[in-house]
């Protein structure tokens, strides 16, 4: 029996004018090449989980419009998808129904919509897919398969994790290679479409263990760039030391996503960045309190260190780790001034790398039932809006044309050459600046560009 395990990968903006002005705009661009280029993790998980007795091949189809009929013949296909392509991964599960191939579905939208999903699979996992997988796969085996298998009551110990089976990817298709670290997050916000909407729990993998993957992608790629899946890598600080330290021998350069708490502890950061940290995603979200009142419902963390955003992104850049500031335009509360306000919050800030994006009301999210029971969702079950760079919900305080010409607007300013270049070339000035008042802080000679 062969099983093909098929990743829906593209990422796609609905928004034609600023896909026209993508070969403006180099951090739309290289940020969608990036997350375009990067294997399923889930799937390659699965994959080592199989018994050999399946024969595994692992596709990917960043365009089903590009294909002409399947990807490949399987008696079996395991479809992953995330929302903004899950019709075109329904449609692929229809054809391969069609040829007489048994369909599994699962993922993060699946879990959302199950439901929905059920209607273009011979089965459907809800949940993280570890703790069923061997049940389902059993059960297919002996002509038991059931149509659901629900996984959202148990919690999968990190400490079993299988070795993903990177060797079955392409080495010349892929830039960067994902390991995870944890998973869940201790800050509910609710926009967030991440892993806390598999499983609440947060979980650290055993430390021993994310090495042991790295060194596998070494047998695989000589000098891989790996980017942590995690939702926020440093959030144990305890566990947060203990892989850096581990990392530190491994001669490796990642990136990875984490809060700007990190910026408190000097020490941590002398750690990541000898152990190959490069640069850290941090959700800043809005440089303005009215965009951070409520993000995190009661809590409103992000709120309170507000004020501390400029100093911590300091900090961390003078430990040689640049930061990629994200920011969400259209959150409630905000209005046309936000546009400015984040512009101007990247220029004095000196970020080094900006990720603007369109709050998103993604399926299953808190956001997304608040805006629809507001009534303020424009298209509901328009899943394909789901890329983080089209509307979708009336703004609070603008019109949808105002939202969408202000980012349109702020992208140009944002992704100018000249304005990249100048935080860069700062960024590296500072650097060096720093170097010669304190060269005991940086432990090797590479931190700074010449």
């Amino acid at each position: 029996m062969k099983l093909g395990l098929i990743a829906m990968s593209g990422v796609r903006c609905h928004n034609q004018e600023l896909m026209e002005m993508g070969l403006n705009l180099p951090g739309f661009v290289e940020r969608s090449k990036v997350i375009a280029s990067l294997p399923s993790l889930g799937l390659l998980t699965l994959a080592g989980m199989t018994p050999d007795s399946l024969e595994v091949e692992y596709v990917e189809v960043p365009d089903l419009g590009a294909i002409d009929g399947l990807p490949g013949e399987f008696d079996v296909v395991a479809i992953s998808s995330f929302s903004a392509m899950i019709k075109d991964a329904y449609v692929l599960a229809d054809r391969y129904r069609a040829a007489g191939a048994t369909v599994l579905l699962g993922g993060l939208h699946v879990t959302l919509a199950p439901d929905e999903a059920a209607a273009h699979a011979d089965s459907i996992v809800v949940g993280e897919a570890e703790p069923v997988w061997a049940e389902l796969v059993a059960d297919l085996l002996t002509g038991r398969l059931r149509p659901r298998y629900d996984a959202r009551t148990r919690t999968f110990d990190l400490g079993d994790s299988p070795m993903p089976r990177f060797g079955l990817l392409d080495p010349d298709r892929y830039n960067r290679i994902t390991v995870q670290t944890q998973r869940g997050c201790p800050w509910n916000c609710d926009f967030c479409a991440a892993s806390i909407r598999l499983n609440p729990k947060f979980r650290t993998k055993p430390v021993d263990r994310v090495v042991a993957e790295t060194r596998e992608i070494r047998k695989v790629w000589d000098q891989p760039f790996i980017e942590f899946a995690d939702d926020n890598t440093f959030a144990d600080r305890r566990h947060g030391r203990a892989l850096v330290e581990a990392l530190a021998p491994e001669g490796l350069k990642w990136f990875t996503e984490t809060d700007i708490s990190v910026a408190r502890d000097p020490t941590l950061l002398r750690l990541m960045k000898e152990a190959g940290c490069a640069q850290i995603l941090v959700g800043l979200e809005s440089p303005q309190t009215m965009g951070l009142q409520g993000v995190e419902g009661k809590i409103d963390w992000k709120r309170k260190q507000l004020e501390h955003y400029r100093a911590s992104i300091a900090a961390i850049q003078d430990a040689g780790i640049t930061v990629n500031g994200c920011f969400v335009l259209g959150l409630d509360g905000t209005d046309q001034s936000s546009f400015d306000a984040v512009f101007d919050f990247v220029k004095e800030s000196g970020l080094y790398e900006v990720q603007i994006t369109l709050m998103t009301p993604f399926p299953g999210t808190p956001l997304y039932q608040r805006l629809l029971d507001q009534g303020r969702i424009l298209h509901p079950g328009s899943w394909e809006l789901c890329t983080l760079f089209d509307i979708n919900f009336q703004p609070q305080q603008m019109s949808v044309e105002e939202l969408d010409q202000g980012f349109r607007d702020l992208a140009l300013r944002i992704y100018d050459r000249d304005f990249i270049q100048e935080r860069r070339r700062n960024f590296f000035k500072r650097l060096r600046h720093l170097r010669r008042q304190a060269p005991d802080r940086f432990s090797k000679p590479d931190t700074v560009e010449d």
